[in-house]
Formats: C-alpha cells, structure tokens, sequence
C-alpha cells in the first residue's frame, strides 16, 4: 500500500480546520479584481496573445501562471470555459468525489504566487490529497486578482477554429480565429488547448492520438470511516480485476477510486449502502486471492532486508474500517489512455488531459497536467523576453520536445503497472512484491499488498 500525506491549506478566512490535520482548501489570495464575461459584441474580433480553450484544474493554472509571469505581463491572455464560474465563499460541509494526488513538484507550481500551503517545506511528503472542486475555486479566485492581465469568459462555447497558413499567402489570416456559439469571433498568436480527452482542440488540429480503453470503470465514492484515526496513509491494494484505493480526506473520511471491469464496477452501483461498505471492506481484507508461496516467500524476504535495513522490517500499518459512505457520493466513469502524437502546431499548444491520459492508478494525471503548465510558461516567458512570436513553432517544439521526453516514459511506466498487477500468477506476484519491498524510494509505511 502506498503512503501520502495531507497538506492544510487555507483560503483566507475560509479554512476549516481539524485536530491532526486540516482540509486541503485552497489559497490565500495574493491579488484583486473581478475577471467577468464579456458582452456579446464587445470585443468582436479582437487579438489575444493568449488565449486557452478549457477551464478545468490544468486550464485555470495555465491562465494565473501566464498572467503572473513578469515577461508576460503585457500580453493580452483570455480563458473561454463552457461551464458556470466556480467558486466558494465557504468549505462545503461534504468532500467532493473527485480528488487528485498532487505530487511535491506539482505544490511547489501551485505554491509560487497561486496557492499558499500551511507548510514550509513541501518536498518533505510523498504527495497531498487534493479535491479538484477546491483547487480549481481558489485558482478561479486568484483570477479574480488578475483582470489586468487576464480576461475570462465563462459559459462560453466555441464552435469552430479557423486555422492560420504556416506560411504567409496572400489574403490568408495570421492568426488563430476563434468562433464562439454567440457568433462572437475572436482571433489569437496562441491556442493552448487545455479541454480534456475530447479536446476540440486537438481534434480540429488534425492532430492524431494513439488510444486505448482499459475495458474497466472507476467507482468513486466518500468514504466515512468507523472511527477517527491518524488517516495519514493512503491505501491502495490490487485486485485481479483493478486497483481499489482509499485516499485520506480527514481523521473520519476517505476518498474511494475502485478501478474495475465494466460489469463488476456496475455491481457496486446497484448495491444498496450497506453492502457497498461490506464490498470495499472484503475488497481490503479479504484473503481470497491469498497465495501462500508468495506470502511465505515475502515474509522470508522481508526478515533478510530488515538485517540490511532495519527501517524496512516496521511492522505493516491496516488500513481502516469504512462505516458508510457520503450520501450521493457514488459515480462511476470509464477509464482509459491516449496520448496526442503532437503537442503542438502552428499557433497551437495541448496541455494536460488534450495531450495525454493516464490510468489513475498511480495518481499521475493532474501532476503531469501541472508539468505541462510549468514548462510552456517558461518557454513562452523566455520568447517574451527575447521579443519573439508566441505562437511560432521554434519554442513551441522546445516545449513538446521537453515534456514528450518526460509524458510517455512516466505514461509506459503507468500502463505496465496496470497491466503487471492485473494478473494472478504466483511468479510475477513474487516478483513485484520483492520489487516494492526492495524499493529504496518507499518510506517504511508504503505497501504493496498482494
């Protein structure tokens, strides 16, 4: 089972603080100002620097990274989002479903002038639990600190992209056209797509992406748990047919994300509440896929390694006793890969999951979203510095060429994951459980169960 660690966060005033550990909010907030919508017509064909299809967790943090980058600071940036602005004026008495695992690295971005952690040193931990809904309502309020230099338009639907020449002929448009449902039509140096595994972007670029269903679903879930404890290990266990995990949320609650077959993960959904919590308890527990080859073997191999490193030989926390579940709480989604074989074109940029999707397994998704953001907001800060096109190709391939080199190995690393812990057979059980209890990397309270 693998351990994390939950960060406190507070979003001016809103905090909601608890014994051992508080709710990972959001912000305090650095700037102000009011990012609005703008009127039908007002700025008709009006030129963007910048402007960013898709306000989601990846989107919001590319438009504040962009607007707070001093190289940028004179360039006209615009985010359209389809949806109804987010934010909160207070916590919500229930977690949300949907949590991502934000890596140290990934902070460290949200930390620098977005998000103010209540913790000095964020590469102490292995990772924070995080609720999308939170962090995409403090970055939304951070633009409401930013007008200046970003402008917002929610509830806004694009309906088609007119695309520049790459080479200048006569009559033809420089730029990137934008044209939204309301007959708006906007112009832009830069696209940067940032709407998801459907991306309109991506798929009106013409740009061609490798994919693959998983033939499973997650079920999501919050979890109340039978008493309060210390709930600083996030628990993950797999199963023949999918990873279960248990992610903390507080001393009472977890988050579930149990990835399955289509047709298992359709039995939960249809169970009533009770025998839910007795699924995710056995699911945990129970010894049913016990091997006693592979536990002797282990147990022998662990008794060897805590000789050559007594911190490996700690005794194995449990994980909790799940009680009920949050009223509603239960959503299920279909998962799967794909990866864009282009980042980029001319005048246009994918980020997060527009160029990439992951199994959520190994809680890489948002993080590799937030790696995209800090490397194309370097590589635009520096063609700003040196007077260049934003939107020409010779920076643009220094983001893609950086970020590929990182993307596909971690997204290999991911997907052979999957596939090694989807089997049964004794010899690659043995073989990962010596893999996992031989990592140096995995602090005494990261295990891997068969």
């Amino acid at each position: 089972m693998h351990s994390l660690t939950k960060a406190s966060l507070s979003l001016n005033g809103i905090g909601r603080r608890c014994v051992a550990v508080n709710r990972f909010l959001g912000a305090r907030i650095i700037c102000r100002g009011l990012a609005c919508a703008a009127e039908h017509g007002e700025h008709e064909n009006e030129l963007y620097d910048v402007i960013i299809s898709g306000g989601g967790m990846v989107g919001t943090a590319m438009a504040c990274s962009l607007a707070m980058d001093p190289n940028l600071e004179e360039k006209k940036i615009l985010l359209l989002e389809a949806g109804n602005k987010k934010v909160r004026d207070k916590v919500p008495d229930a977690y949300s479903t949907r949590v991502s695992s934000i890596s140290p690295g990934s902070a460290t971005l949200l930390s620098d002038g977005l998000i103010t952690f209540d913790k000095e040193n964020l590469q102490d931990e292995m990772a924070y639990i995080v609720e999308n809904d939170i962090i995409v309502a403090a970055l939304t309020k951070q633009l409401e600190n930013l007008s200046d230099q970003v402008r917002v338009q929610y509830k806004t639907k694009v309906v088609t992209y007119t695309w520049p020449k790459s080479h200048q002929v006569a009559e033809s448009i420089p730029w990137v056209q934008v044209t939204l449902a309301n007959g708006q039509t906007l112009q832009t140096k830069l696209l940067i797509g940032a709407d998801g595994p459907n991306s309109m972007v991506r798929q009106e670029a013409g740009i061609p992406t490798v994919k693959w269903n998983y033939d499973q679903s997650a079920v999501v879930a919050v979890l109340h748990l039978s008493e309060p404890t210390e709930n600083n290990v996030a628990w993950q266990r797999f199963l023949p047919t999918g990873p279960i995990a248990m992610l903390q949320l507080s001393d009472t609650e977890s988050s579930l994300v149990w990835s399955t077959s289509h047709r298992h993960a359709e039995e939960p959904q249809q169970l009533d509440e009770e025998s839910f919590v007795d699924a995710i308890n056995s699911a945990f527990w129970s010894n049913e896929n016990h091997s006693e080859l592979v536990e002797t073997a282990g147990s022998l191999f662990r008794t060897d390694l805590s000789v050559l490193m007594p911190s490996a030989g700690s005794a194995r926390q449990l994980p909790p006793s799940v009680a009920r579940i949050g009223p509603k709480s239960r959503v299920m989604f279909p998962l799967g890969m794909g990866h864009a074989s282009e980042y980029i074109r001319h005048r246009v940029a994918l980020i997060g999951d527009a160029a990439h999707r992951v199994h959520p397994l190994a809680g890489q998704g948002a993080n590799l979203g937030f790696g995209d953001v800090a490397c194309l907001t370097q590589v635009l800060s520096q063609a700003a510095f040196n007077r260049k096109d934003l939107g020409a190709m010779q920076h643009l391939l220094e983001y893609e060429t950086e970020r590929q080199r990182h993307n596909l190995p971690m997204m290999a690393a991911i997907d052979l994951m999957k596939r090694l812990y989807s089997t049964n057979a004794a010899p690659v059980v043995l073989l990962r459980t010596f893999g996992s209890l031989f990592n140096p990397t995995c602090p005494t309270s990261c295990h891997l169960p068969k």
